[in-house]
């Protein structure tokens, strides 16, 4: 059986997807089940409620022989070691109770390096990825750089002032990668019953990029100027924060960016195995495109 957490998040639901699709019957663990798919819930077995919850997560871990973890986003927690930490305390013991062979994880990159140890989110999803490991069960951590996908939260910006903006330095190329090369790799992951004890996965994208050429191919597929705008931390807190974000969440997402600036996602050297296929552009064209005219 092969555990879902999180499965309407843009990850999970690709990764259900891609279950479905080799004829799995995945268990998803959701907090409101109505926001699956009829398709998805016909073919899948659902466990309602949220999954740092100890019973919840207790009753889906039952004769599960792999899961996929995923801390969701929660603006509204007083620190990212609790949204990351606390949030999976309850899991990790759930795993070493029904004793779950395998478990995969999403988190950010920078193990062994000094980058990552005041990197506000980033360090708590490390922590969180410890914990996990802690548990006794055998772990991968599909270790990422900044989402294509979080460009989407730019989209009304892009279409009504042809800007976006965002901390990261405009010159600074780094990693990007698309949720669907994300998901495909824990899809492998799970499926995979041969690797044991505790590791890490990049998946790096085909190509760096700073925040200028991604701007400049965004105006190329959507034919028209789209600029870019750099923000101070005090002004992206401030804007996390009037967004509803907890003091907190925001000082953590801030404390990453700033990380990342100072090449927290260039440390993890590019290799043929780390090197995944989405390019920005097709990304652009594919999801970008159809969301700014849609």
């Amino acid at each position: 059986m092969y555990v879902i957490t999180a499965p309407t998040s843009t990850i999970g639901r690709l990764v259900v997807d891609g279950l479905l699709d080799r004829g799995e019957r995945p268990r998803l663990v959701t907090r409101d089940a109505s926001r699956l798919a009829p398709g998805v819930r016909a073919r899948a077995e659902v466990v309602e409620g949220s999954h740092g919850e100890e019973s919840v997560i207790d009753r889906a871990c039952a004769d599960a022989e792999a899961v996929f973890w995923l801390a969701p986003d929660d603006p509204a927690a007083p620190t990212a070691d609790a949204a990351y930490v606390d949030f999976t305390r309850p899991a990790a013991r759930a795993f070493a109770r029904h004793g779950v062979r395998r478990v995969v994880a999403v988190t950010a990159l920078g193990r062994g390096t000094r980058l990552a140890e005041h990197a506000g989110a980033v360090t708590s999803s490390r922590a969180m990825c410890d914990l996990i490991a802690g548990s006794g069960v055998n772990f991968r951590a599909v270790a990422c750089p900044s989402f294509m996908h979080n460009l989407l939260h730019h989209v009304g910006s892009i279409r009504e002032q042809g800007r976006f903006a965002m901390m990261a330095d405009p010159d600074l190329r780094a990693p990007l990668v698309a949720a669907r090369d994300i998901a495909s790799t824990v899809v492998r992951l799970l499926l995979d019953g041969t690797w044991t004890r505790s590791g890490e996965v990049a998946c790096l994208g085909p190509e760096d990029l700073s925040p200028n050429d991604m701007a400049r191919i965004v105006s190329e597929v959507l034919g028209t100027e789209v600029g870019y705008g750099r923000i101070t931390g005090a002004a992206f807190r401030e804007r996390m924060t009037g967004f509803g974000m907890s003091e907190g969440m925001a000082r953590g997402l801030a404390d990453m960016f700033e990380a990342k600036n100072r090449g927290l996602d260039n440390a993890e050297p590019r290799t043929a195995q780390s090197t995944t296929p989405t390019s920005f552009r097709t990304w652009c064209e594919e999801v970008l495109r159809p969301a700014v005219t849609g």
